[in-house]
């Protein structure tokens, strides 16, 4: 074993003190970085949902809890799931889309539960 560590440790050197020179880096081109998207709406969350959902469904009970997320990779819809009342529960869903520099519900005649 210890001629195993010993000959490795040869090799390294030999090779670390061999008489080519280092090859010189090339001069790579360039290229700018991709602007990031910064985002224009803030994301949704349960306050701006709730008011979405008062809005668009008066006579339903206000909404308790809520969660929203991306609905997909890339996509600029927000899925939410969330509860009425004193449900503590995610029972419901909706999506909500960017539109006119806020976000408003996609499907408002289907959305509300009572």
């Amino acid at each position: 074993m210890i001629k195993t560590v010993s000959a490795l440790a040869v090799f390294g050197l030999l090779a670390a003190c061999s008489g080519e020179p280092e090859a010189q880096p090339t001069e790579a081109a360039t290229t700018a970085p991709a602007p990031v998207a910064t985002p224009s709406l803030p994301a949704p969350g349960q306050e701006i949902f709730s008011k979405l959902y008062a809005d668009a469904c008066p006579a339903d009970e206000p909404v308790n809890t809520a969660a929203c997320k991306r609905a997909g990779f890339g996509s600029e819809d927000v899925l939410c799931e969330f509860g009425l009342g004193d449900d503590e529960y995610l029972r419901n869903e909706a999506t909500l889309t960017p539109g006119d520099g806020e976000w408003t519900l996609a499907d408002p005649e289907n959305v509300c539960v009572g």
